[in-house]
């Protein structure tokens, strides 16, 4: 993924992004910031680890993930769009999941990752599921590039 391409891709639009991430922990703002001169794209980025924080920062009710699992579509989809509507942004993405060694089951096996993007004035968020192979850290790369790829074309 070409970062400074994207990064012009956005700034091209007048665009600003917001990241609302769980178990990559802010690679994806991270990632973006590494460029100079991405302060006129990246808005924010939310690092919401814990199911509170999805609550409080991002406003997912805290019904949704106990009724789904805070590694779920409907919680991605609601990371994504409270980030959009918590910031200046005209696109969020956000990443849920689980990134292991421990923490997976029969159901949601380590390397479960949900990603959600939202766009301004869209009530609806489009979430993609991934099993990704590999350690914590294998897990956590991939899902921060696919995090940028939707990015990338969200702003298409």
């Amino acid at each position: 993924m070409d970062i400074p391409a994207l990064l012009d891709l956005y700034r091209q639009r007048g665009w600003m992004i917001a990241t609302a991430e769980s178990c990559t922990g802010g690679l994806i703002a991270a990632t973006l910031t590494e460029i100079a001169g991405s302060s006129d794209v990246v808005d924010r980025g939310f690092v919401t680890y814990s199911n509170e924080a999805k609550a409080d920062l991002l406003g997912v009710p805290a019904a949704l993930i106990e009724q789904y699992g805070a590694v779920s579509d409907p919680v991605a989809a609601a990371m994504a769009l409270g980030a959009v509507a918590r910031s200046r942004a005209q696109v969020a993405v956000a990443v849920t999941g689980i990134a292991g060694p421990g923490g997976g089951s029969a159901e949601k096996p380590v390397g479960l990752v949900y990603l959600g993007i939202a766009k301004q004035g869209d009530p609806h968020a489009k979430v993609e599921r991934h099993v990704f192979e590999g350690r914590r850290h294998e897990v956590r790369l991939q899902s921060v590039m696919r995090a940028l790829e939707l990015l990338s074309d969200a702003a298409r």
